[in-house]
């Protein structure tokens, strides 16, 4: 399949126009080749993703992470380096959905709202209006309401079902049942006070800094930058396997940099 045909059918589910102003989603390292019937799906751009991915015969690679927020000389021997020849070694190229995913409430950001069959669903940052046929508006954050009340230690465990917990934390007050829940994936805390106009009275993403924790006027939980995107980027294999019937498309699986302290 022709390069173009890949990454049309990945901007049909992230649309690269979309992406926030300070991001760089898109083709990240080029490559002289022109087709592909191998694609591998990861989280980051990491040395031991994009080698993963390698290994199993990835002819091209898409991320959520941009291998760089700012493009710089890779004149230092870091990770930065070892993707690079990775990348340039096997002519083989890579391209990042990040914010163009995350903004896209009727895609694999919506896995949370999905599994828990959240209704009356509103995005809590809109940053663009629907596209054509959407019902809602392009944006970070989606907001629903659960089928019943039930206790935010309820709703992580069945969040437990498909993302590793171990190093959830929760902050801000501790209702006995919330009907109203709002989540972002990656580091979304800085939408707590638009969650709280939207209604929400259970807040769940990662990354959660401190003097947020310290202000929290709902009941927030941290489950770590890694979980729900490695979900999301899980999920969005299984739509480009499907938007590509004739490549293979597999999914390159990574660990929390963040790890429980053991005694």
């Amino acid at each position: 399949m022709q390069l173009f045909e890949i990454i049309d059918a990945v901007e049909k589910i992230a649309p690269i126009a979309a992406q926030a102003s300070w991001d760089c989603s898109g083709l990240q390292v080029a490559a002289r080749r022109s087709e592909a019937v191998r694609l591998g799906v990861c989280l980051d751009p990491s040395p031991a993703s994009v080698a993963a991915a390698l290994d199993k015969g990835a002819e091209c690679i898409v991320s959520h992470h941009p291998l760089l927020l700012k493009p710089r000389l890779p004149r230092r021997l870091d990770g930065y380096h070892e993707v690079l020849r990775l990348l340039l070694t096997a002519d083989v190229p890579l391209y990042a959905c990040h914010t163009s995913l995350d903004v896209n409430s009727a895609g694999p950001a919506a896995w949370v709202a999905d599994e828990l069959g959240l209704t009356g669903r509103t995005v809590i940052e809109p940053t663009a209006p629907p596209p054509d046929g959407a019902a809602l508006p392009l944006g970070f954050g989606l907001a629903g309401d659960l089928p019943a009340p039930q206790a935010p230690a309820d709703i992580l465990r069945r969040l437990g079902k498909w993302i590793d917990l171990t190093t959830a934390t929760l902050c801000g007050p501790s209702p006995a049942g919330v009907r109203r829940i709002g989540y972002c994936t990656g580091s979304g805390s800085s939408l707590l006070d638009d969650a709280r106009r939207c209604g929400v009275e259970f807040f769940i993403t990662g990354d959660v800094k401190y003097h947020s924790a310290l202000d929290a006027e709902i009941c927030t939980a941290d489950v770590g930058h890694h979980s729900l995107e490695e979900e999301m980027m899980r999920r969005m294999c299984a739509l480009l396997q499907h938007a590509l019937p004739h490549m293979e498309v597999f999914f390159v699986p990574s660990q929390s940099p963040l790890r429980p302290l053991t005694a």
